[in-house]
């Protein structure tokens, strides 16, 4: 007998996820994490989190399959939340849901599987897992409008082992299709575009919330250090922004960097924006074994930037040089680049710091 625990969040992509698995053959467990409790005054309205559970219980039911709720707010607040401040505070964009992905879906929700005895776990990701003699691959999604293999480059080979990603071949509206044939009651379930505990965007409040630190002001300075303005808190600003900012410098200004021990926000024209090499940290090779040589490949440093023709090239077992063919707009402290060849991912990392300056 095949077993698999379906992590369900009550939307459409993870309800077809359990269908399909089911299809396959597995006797099917859905699980939902629960990640916060939107009562609390520091995550107001953050989502729809009883309703998402409700909805996860009915398609379960719906599915006859059996359904767990595992509480992991308390790991989620430290873990993912928690970081989520500590990056801002040090003048990095950070990407919670790679994260959430690492510490919790692929982390706890996997250690829960194997308490229940499944053999696999199962996600609504969009993404494609190919076994060969060498080992696992990670590729791109068939529909490329949908793809979220950028989020799941830290897949090692012994999860990707344990992981089934039964969409990775269909589109949005096919999997609309098999929800609406089947009856689920997330066919037609609109999708959150925000940060789940940032609904409304307004990244700053959530980060005083949880710290109790309020930002500081400081200056705005151009490329010169010359005083242009004042700030109203580094935690307001991200390199590439260009709302907001208050300040005139006789074209569109925009934040090319931030000072984090003279708590200045450096502003400069869009052509200084644009960077050719950066330091990636923390990298994951899906392969398991880091290359010696330079690897020519396709990078992405954020989940909608097209992938750009590159070179990887390892400095120790967990840290690489990224240098892009062509200078790459934005390459920002704390976003992950990931690498591509065609249509798999080889690995991936967060950004340290910009290397050509």
């Amino acid at each position: 007998m095949k077993t698999a625990l379906i992590a369900m969040s009550g939307g459409v992509d993870s309800g077809t996820a359990a269908f399909l698995t089911q299809q396959a053959g597995y006797v099917c467990t859905g699980c939902i994490m629960r990640l916060h409790d939107t009562k609390k005054a520091d995550l107001p309205d953050a989502d729809s989190t009883g309703n998402d559970i409700a909805d996860a219980r009915k398609i379960a039911e719906h599915l006859n399959m059996p359904f767990r709720v595992l509480d992991l707010r308390d790991r989620f607040r430290e873990q993912v939340i928690g970081r989520f401040c500590r990056c801002y505070l040090e003048g990095r964009t950070p990407n919670p849901c790679i994260e959430c992905n690492r510490c919790l879906k692929f982390g706890a929700l996997l250690d829960f599987a194997d308490a229940l005895g499944c053999d696999k776990i199962v996600t609504g990701h969009y993404a494609r897992i190919e076994e060969t003699e060498q080992g696992f691959l990670l590729k791109r999604a068939a529909d490329p409008a949908k793809d979220q293999s950028y989020v799941l480059y830290m897949l090692t080979q012994a999860q990707l082992a344990r992981v089934m990603l039964p969409l990775g071949c269909l589109s949005k509206p096919e999997v609309r299709a098999i929800a609406a044939e089947q009856g689920l009651v997330s066919a037609h379930k609109s999708e959150s575009q925000d940060i789940c505990f940032v609904p409304d965007g307004d990244y700053a409040r959530v980060i005083c919330a949880q710290t109790g630190i309020r930002p500081e002001p400081g200056e705005f300075v151009d490329m010169q250090g010359h005083v242009l303005g004042q700030h109203a808190g580094l935690i307001h600003y991200t390199v590439g922004q260009r709302r907001g900012l208050g300040i005139a410098i006789g074209k569109p200004a925009y934040v090319v960097g931030l000072d984090v021990p003279q708590n200045r926000v450096v502003i400069g024209a869009n052509d200084d924006l644009f960077h050719r090499s950066c330091l990636v940290r923390n990298v994951n090779w899906i392969s398991g074994t880091p290359p010696q040589a330079p690897v020519r490949c396709q990078a992405k440093i954020r989940y909608r930037h097209p992938a750009q023709p590159a070179a990887v090239q390892f400095t120790d077992d967990s840290t690489a040089l990224l240098t892009f063919d062509a200078p790459q707009r934005a390459i920002t402290a704390g976003q992950a680049a990931v690498f591509y060849d065609g249509e798999t991912v080889l690995g991936g990392g967060e950004i340290e710091k910009l290397c050509d300056d």
